[in-house]
Parts: C-alpha cells; sequence; structure tokens
C-alpha cells in the first residue's frame, strides 16, 4: 500500500510521466495506461533502492512505452486513411517557465513531428524523446534504457537525422498561428474560395484523420485548389447544431469543432512565411473521447 507521501511524488512527476509516455505513443489512452503501470511498478518498489525518484519512474515509464510500442509493431495494425496522433492537451503555463523550453517541449509534441516519429523503432524514438524534449544526458539514458552510451548516441544520431530530413518546416509564433487559424476558420465556413486560395500556399497538403469511422479524405490532399474546394464542399455540407472553440492542442492553436456539443473535429495548421502549409484534421471518434469534458 502506498502512503500519502509516495503517491504525492509520483503526482509531483505524472506531467513528465504522460508527456514522455505520449510522445512515445501518440495516443492518449495509451499514454494514461503506461503511466498507470508505472504507478503499481512504483507503489511495490523497495523504497530504499530508489535514490532518484524521476529518474527512476522516468525510466520505468520509457521501458513501458517501448514495450507497448513494440506490441503494437509486433501485430502489425492497419490503419484506414492517414494516422495522425491522438490530440494532446498542451498548457505548459508556469510549469515551464522558460520560452526557450516550452519551444522546444512544443515542438517535440507536435503534430508534424510526432509523424514522423512514427517511422522510427521504439528505441530510436526512446532515446529521441528524452534526448532532445527532456534534455537528458546520453549517459543517463543509456542507464534507463540497458544499453552503452556509444549505443546511444548513435541511436541518437540516427533518430535525429531522420527527424530532420522529414521534418517540414514552420514557424511555431503562437499569435501568428491563432490569427491565420481565426481566418481560415471565416474562410472556411463561409465557404470563401478566393479566401482560401489567399491563406493557403500552392503546394498546401491537408491530412485527414478518420480511421474509416467517420468522413475525411482517405489519401492526402495536395494544392491549394484541391484543397480549398475541398474545404468548401465541407462548408455547403455543413455540420448539424455546430459551434467552435480555440484551445491549445499539441504546443499550438487548435480549433474543436463540436456538433450538438459533442467533439466532432479538430483542426491544426501548420505556418511558414503567412501561409498556411498544412492542414491536419482529426475526425476518428475514437480519438475525440478525451476533448469531451473541456
Amino acid at each position: 500500500m502506498a502512503t500519502d507521501t509516495e503517491t504525492d511524488v509520483f503526482e509531483e512527476h505524472r506531467p513528465v510521466l504522460l508527456g514522455v509516455a505520449y510522445r512515445m505513443l501518440g495516443r492518449v489512452a495509451d499514454a494514461e495506461d503506461v503511466v498507470q503501470e508505472a504507478w503499481l511498478r512504483w507503489s511495490a518498489a523497495d523504497r530504499s533502492e530508489v535514490r532518484e525518484p524521476r529518474g527512476y519512474l522516468v525510466r520505468v515509464t520509457t521501458r513501458l512505452a517501448i514495450d507497448r510500442l513494440r506490441q503494437v509493431k509486433a501485430r502489425g495494425e492497419t490503419y484506414v486513411g492517414p494516422w495522425l496522433p491522438e490530440p494532446y492537451v498542451t498548457d505548459f503555463g508556469d510549469a515551464v517557465p522558460d520560452t526557450a523550453e516550452q519551444a522546444v517541449l512544443a515542438d517535440s509534441v507536435s503534430l508534424a513531428v510526432l509523424v514522423v516519429l512514427e517511422a522510427l523503432s521504439p528505441l530510436e524514438r526512446a532515446v529521441f524523446v528524452l534526448r532532445e524534449a527532456f534534455g537528458y544526458p546520453y549517459a543517463e539514458i543509456a542507464g534507463m534504457l540497458d544499453r552503452g552510451e556509444p549505443a546511444v548516441r548513435q541511436l541518437a544520431g540516427r533518430a535525429r537525422k531522420h527527424v530532420e530530413e522529414r521534418r517540414p518546416r514552420y514557424e511555431v509564433d503562437p499569435v501568428q498561428r491563432r490569427d491565420l487559424t481565426e481566418r481560415f476558420l471565416a474562410a472556411a465556413a463561409g465557404g470563401d474560395l478566393a479566401g482560401l486560395m489567399a491563406l493557403l500556399a500552392p503546394d498546401v497538403r491537408l491530412v485527414g484523420d478518420s480511421g474509416g469511422k467517420s468522413k475525411a479524405p482517405l489519401r492526402v490532399l495536395e494544392s491549394a485548389d484541391h484543397v480549398s474546394r475541398f474545404l468548401v464542399g465541407v462548408a455547403e455540407k455543413g455540420v448539424p447544431d455546430i459551434t467552435w472553440r480555440f484551445l491549445e492542442l499539441n504546443g499550438g492553436p487548435a480549433l474543436l469543432v463540436l456538433s450538438a456539443g459533442k467533439p466532432d473535429s479538430v483542426f491544426q495548421l501548420d505556418i511558414l512565411d503567412g501561409r498556411i502549409q498544412a492542414i491536419y484534421i482529426i475526425r476518428n471518434p475514437d480519438k475525440l473521447h478525451s476533448l469531451s469534458h473541456l
């Protein structure tokens, strides 16, 4: 039975553990399951052998997340249409006072980066998350993963190279992203084709994730013409009893669309040079459950 003090220690580190697990898995429910399993390990641990609680808990969480990733890959799960991570509410606030650190955390949890991380092996992903997002030294990561430090450095270099080669360039200025998101909403909701064309980069991409459980493109749409015409078509069909609200998801402003008060979809934009480079639409109802209470 865990004492109140042990519970307090775990709860102090829970946000970090959830952050590690989510970046590893891209799924909120899976991340919460991993953190719950870490709690069970923590409550049963011999406290006399735990010198540094945070390090111990991050190590346990990382290993559990690696195991979960390996299970998913071993099952060879197929997904209908493009895959996007489950939306993750982020509000670093006073917990991360340093703006540079906030920018690193926001980037490491962005939809664009998490999609790229899907192609990494579980070990590469763990090393990348621990090093790039949370700044752990190579020696400490090596201890967490029971690997030699040279091997960890090699994994980190391979993962970083993969991410840098495939990571889309975009701007993280939240004010600009919010402004363009509002203008995008006005043009899309109004079926304003010319207005949309003015906001979209010529080679804009629209990625829709429905998992085959709701209506969304089953392939990535490319070009301002194709994307804008698709959005105008969606506006013409309409959504019953529609409302929307802005919130911070995956480190940036996002638009949550509700139908009859229930989450219908999430829109998030990547911006570069004042134009929309990518539009992400998440409509898989399984990925919107966690937003129902907001």
